[in-house]
């Protein structure tokens, strides 16, 4: 019975796989199916919708080439603004002038208005004086010019999706994604307020988005649901979390170091090669917004994942 009898496997080449595709290949069926079940968890009546870690990529690249877009314009604007606005030097060299355009002597008073004198503070100024401008009126005005600095450094404006990380706030502080801000799902069991003004701002709102995301679906998938249970209509869960954000698109979404159940495993055949030295981990840093380098790599990677850049995301 030569031909009936099979050839017992060599371990050796156990992990070599065949080349030939034919589209409908079971063993490419079941690799997809053991992916699943080592990186999803899905259940039969899921209340939130989920989003794949490509198509938030792709989210975040739109956002991002907008807000840039609307940067120049406004820029410039300023320019144009700065153009328009710089004849007004001219009126203000001819203030000590008589009227005539002959040049006067002006008292010292006059230097006073522009600029404050030797040993003077800029409380004391008499420019400050004649217009009412006090002590307290400047102090009013300092908090503000904190609260524009601040203001660059906040997610972009008008941006459709806000991103909750639902993680403790330890997990948050050592890696989460730019732009995420930190929602424990302890402070869903909160009797009063429960909610930020942010989250009620993008409650349901027309055109934005709530993300939820943890590291391997655990935490994400309660929060959601709870979340969806009390009204939300526009939740979405991260399909993944981070596990699958590390394997997919390991450079540029992520601020920090990774945790090592989040990290991808090594290759097969390596574990012979002395393992290279700890590094220790940093942790993630204040950063709001996706730099060049950052929107570069993530165009590299989502051609790597044979995703095309110039259609519409869902």
């Amino acid at each position: 019975q030569y031909l009936t009898r099979r050839i017992p496997p060599n371990p050796k080449y156990q992990h070599i796989k065949t080349r030939l595709d034919t589209g409908n290949s079971l063993s490419k069926y079941m690799e997809r199916l053991e992916e699943i079940k080592r990186n999803y968890r899905y259940k039969k009546d899921e209340l939130f919708k989920r989003l794949k870690v490509t198509t938030f990529a792709q989210l975040v690249l739109q956002v991002a080439s907008l807000s840039n877009e609307s940067l120049e314009v406004t820029s410039e604007e300023l320019h144009k603004l700065e153009d328009a606005t710089a004849p007004g030097d001219e009126a203000e060299v001819a203030v000590g002038t008589n009227g005539k355009g002959s040049p006067e002597e002006a008292p010292e008073a006059v230097l006073l208005l522009n600029s404050p004198g030797a040993g003077e503070s800029h409380r004391s100024t008499l420019q400050s004086v004649i217009s009412g401008v006090g002590e307290m009126d400047i102090e009013k005005d300092s908090p503000k010019k904190e609260e524009e600095s601040q203001a660059k450094d906040l997610p972009y404006p008008d941006c459709p999706f806000l991103l909750l990380d639902v993680r403790d706030r330890d997990a948050y502080d050592q890696c989460h994604i730019v732009g995420a801000y930190s929602y424990p799902i302890a402070t869903l069991s909160r009797t009063m307020n429960p909610y930020t003004n942010s989250i009620l701002e993008y409650k349901n709102a027309h055109g934005k988005i709530i993300i939820v995301y943890d590291n391997d679906e655990r935490l994400a998938s309660q929060a959601a649901t709870t979340m969806c249970e009390r009204g939300f209509e526009n939740l979405f869960m991260l399909s993944g979390g981070l596990k699958v954000l590390a394997q997919k698109i390991p450079e540029g979404l992520i601020t920090g170091t990774l945790p090592v159940s989040c990290q991808a495993p090594a290759p097969p055949g390596s574990a012979r090669r002395k393992p290279p030295p700890r590094v220790p981990p940093t942790r993630a840093k204040d950063k709001w917004r996706f730099s060049a380098d950052d929107l570069q790599k993530l165009k590299y990677y989502l051609e790597e994942e044979h995703i095309p850049l110039d259609t519409a995301s869902k």
